[in-house]
């Protein structure tokens, strides 16, 4: 089953060129673009409602047709209509930019610049600098920033967590802190310098003219997947998304992963998708529990689905709702010459989603992992089949919408959230952090 990249829904247009007066849409344009939405949700979406609740999200729809009353820029449109995705509860549903990437470097060429630190949200709602922008080291790293140009960052972050779609405020705040720049530009505007109290300081910080992080390009494959052994044995294969144009590339890697998990006599295996927004399943099905699986297994159990134009099946029609369930079982393979029978840890974090989250259900569920970190952020009952070719007429927003819901193998819809079956914390200073902590913990030095 295919399921979109969460990082490929996250998106915006290349905008008019910096100093311009930026094109304003009438009322009547904007209440088109709102119906578009609305319609575009409601023709894809098995469950429009399913995490708000029908009040909820009628509501929204109100909230911004009362909101769309004057005329407004594509940025200013994007304001009201965002407001919606907090309510949605769902990071594959959403209005959001198409090309955030292009946009931006748009802007940077044009002599625009952005706020000039890569940040986090901690657990105590701190935004606090990580590095400069780009990732460049900073002094400042570690640092509280108690106020942007005067405004206290907890109203900063209540006002742009705002309109961040995903599953939870904790998964939204994920989302925020790694395009803070971002929303800080579309919701405040661009600026030459910054003043900021962080920690003891009052500094005028000026404006980064720097590529951010997540802009900077796609990342290689050695980046994207690695594996190396640890001392006493343990092998860390870490798979940062499961989708790569040539997926031999990726068979061929995880095949001498597991090879040098067998040449090594390794006991102990940790798979770590901490950042893996997802891809396609066969690439976890194929490259990874070939080789860890010891019992016939599916990734979900019951489904409910939007018949689309092009996808009905035998006796379905385009815009029937359909419900079944998941019965094609995947057969093991335990006589694989490179079958690995030690103990295996999954590690989930805070942008493990889609496929990743299918992953990881599968591998609790049926016994061949068990998860480990932080839960809380995603659901376990995923929404998947993203269609992302719903551009707004008239501004040329885009609202990405599933077309399926997805119960995990066992069926069960509690807990709703992903609950690791060893939960550690995560340091976003010290990505190793949590496998040390790991490898002292009882279950993985147990025998």
């Amino acid at each position: 089953m295919k399921i979109p990249l969460l990082l490929l829904t996250l998106g915006v247009l290349c905008s008019a060129p910096l100093h311009a007066d930026p094109a304003r849409f009438t009322p009547s344009q904007l209440q088109q673009d709102l119906q578009f939405v609305r319609t575009a949700i409601e023709s894809t979406h098995p469950e429009p409602a399913l995490r708000s609740g029908q009040q909820a999200y009628e509501k929204a729809f109100q909230t911004a047709q009362a909101k769309l009353g004057q005329p407004l820029s594509r940025d200013e449109a994007w304001r009201v209509l965002a407001a919606m995705n907090p309510v949605f509860n769902d990071a594959h549903l959403g209005v959001v930019f198409p090309d955030w990437r292009a946009e931006t470097r748009t802007h940077l060429q044009a002599g625009g610049k952005l706020f000039p630190f890569e940040v986090m949200i901690d657990g105590q709602q701190r935004l606090r600098i990580v590095a400069g922008l780009g990732g460049a080291t900073s002094t400042l790293a570690g640092s509280d920033i108690e106020s942007i140009n005067g405004m206290p960052s907890a109203r900063i972050l209540r006002e742009l967590g705002a309109l961040v779609h995903g599953d939870t405020p904790a998964f939204r705040n994920k989302l925020l802190e790694r395009r803070f720049w971002l929303y800080y530009w579309k919701n405040y505007g661009a600026a030459e310098h910054f003043m900021l109290k962080a920690g003891a300081q009052e500094m005028d910080v000026p404006a980064a003219a720097s590529l951010p992080a997540a802009v900077a390009g796609e990342k290689s494959f050695e980046q994207t997947f690695q594996f190396r052994m640890l001392p006493g044995g343990v092998g860390l294969l870490t798979v940062n998304q499961f989708a790569w144009p040539d997926k031999q590339r990726f068979y061929d890697f995880t095949g001498r992963a597991f090879t040098t998990l067998r040449d090594a006599g390794a006991q102990t295996l940790l798979i770590d998708v901490r950042e893996n927004g997802g891809g396609d399943d066969d690439m976890w099905k194929t490259g990874i529990l070939r080789y860890i699986a010891d019992k016939p297994y599916r990734n979900g159990s019951s489904y409910v689905k939007k018949v689309l134009e092009g996808r009905a099946g035998p006796g379905e029609k385009v815009g029937d709702i359909v419900s079944g369930n998941v019965d094609s079982w995947v057969q093991p393979e335990p006589a694989h010459p490179l079958h690995f029978g030690g103990k295996v840890f999954v590690l989930v974090g805070d942008l493990t989603y889609s496929s990743a989250i299918l992953f990881s259900n599968t591998v609790q569920d049926h016994g061949f992992a068990r998860l480990v970190g932080a839960g809380g952020y995603a659901y376990v009952r995923q929404t998947g089949g993203t269609q992302k070719q719903h551009v707004l007429p008239n501004t040329g927003l885009e609202v990405v919408v599933p077309r399926f819901v997805l119960d995990r193998p066992s069926g069960k819809r509690e807990p709703a959230l992903v609950q690791p079956d060893i939960v550690l914390a995560d340091d976003p200073f010290d990505r190793d952090a949590l496998v040390r902590a790991l490898l002292k913990h009882p279950a993985a030095a147990a025998n």
